[in-house]
């Protein structure tokens, strides 16, 4: 396959609010946003559509921050490229290829997300948001889309983490509404990730059970915990300190990924959770409390779910403005 024909990427621009990254800029937050994810279609009237992006740019952009955000340019595809091969099959990757316009919105997606884990390891900034789509946490190794995933961005950021930074032990928190079937599979018998997901077991995929807990040597490195539908604040943040906080504990992460899907936010299309922005603002900063005390503050959170537009883009500004502020 001539691979140079997928490797294009949009030029970065930079909104009025958003600055380079810079060694000053370390107690900031930086974020990856693209026009380029705005090309990116499965279909008319689909609800992983460009409006909700759209949304997402707009809110970011007239937003006033306490402190700039931090304007991060994505890896370079060729250099994302090969990262995808310690997730996915070759005849995975090459399928995905085939499908040229699909193909470049993910493998952006993954570049935004190796971007943000360089800035955070770098120090460049303290935490970082990737505002990207197509989603990852479903991806495969099927050689297909899968509940609107191609591939995994946060399983490959995980792996580029280990490998480029030499660390040892990396957290994925997944708080979407739907199980990320995906990023189980790509962890579920390695010790070395502690994967931990909310989510309602019986919407799509239908898994997430509470009893895969994880195999072989990754036995316990795997935590599920089934919401019912109309779950709110309370609920999701006592399953957080019930389950999740006794895990950091003994796990002792040195970096926190966050699977961040807002389709558990109340009123979503593909969702019947209740959480509120307020409940997003205060389970990104009890996160933070975590990666502050285990991982020097070191936290990506990576774009998922999220189909209400306007919703979406609310939960992502309080998810922002958490994040951005100092603890």
């Amino acid at each position: 396959m001539d691979r140079r024909h997928f490797l294009s990427l949009a030029a970065c621009s930079l909104s009025s609010h958003l600055i380079p990254a810079r060694a000053d800029n370390r107690a900031a937050t930086g974020i990856v946003m693209e026009q380029q994810f705005l090309l990116h279609q499965l279909s008319a009237n689909h609800p992983e559509s460009p409006a909700r992006y759209q949304a997402i740019q707009h809110a970011v952009e007239k937003n006033v921050w306490h402190r700039p955000l931090v304007k991060l340019k994505p890896l370079a595809a060729d250099k994302t490229f090969p990262w995808l091969s310690f997730v996915h099959s070759e005849a995975h990757i090459e399928a995905i290829a085939s499908q040229t316009t699909h193909f470049d919105s993910a493998l952006l997606a993954t570049s935004a997300s190796l971007a943000a884990v360089d800035a955070v390891m770098l120090g460049q900034v303290r935490n970082a948001f990737c505002a990207s789509r197509p989603p990852g946490h479903h991806a495969l190794n099927t050689g297909q889309e899968e509940g609107f995933c191609f591939f995994n961005h946060i399983a490959v950021a995980a792996k580029y983490a280990q490998q480029q930074y030499k660390i040892d032990k990396i957290l994925i928190i997944d708080w979407d509404y739907h199980h990320g079937n995906g990023t189980e599979w790509a962890f579920y018998d390695d010790p070395s990730v502690l994967f931990f997901s909310t989510h309602d077991q019986y919407a799509y995929p239908g898994t997430g059970s509470p009893l895969k807990k994880g195999d072989k040597a990754g036995l316990g490195f795997n935590i599920n915990v089934h919401l019912e539908c109309g779950s709110d604040d309370e609920t999701i943040m006592a399953a957080f300190k019930q389950h999740l906080a006794p895990a950091i504990e003994t796990f002792e992460p040195e970096l926190i990924l966050i699977s961040a899907g807002f389709d558990s936010r109340q009123d979503d299309l593909l969702g019947c959770f209740n959480i509120t922005d307020q409940g997003f603002y205060q389970l990104t900063r009890w996160v933070m409390t975590m990666a502050d005390k285990y991982c020097q503050s070191r936290l990506v959170s990576i774009l998922e779910g999220g189909y209400n537009t306007t919703g979406n883009a609310s939960a992502v500004l309080s998810h922002l403005e958490a994040l951005n502020a100092l603890l």
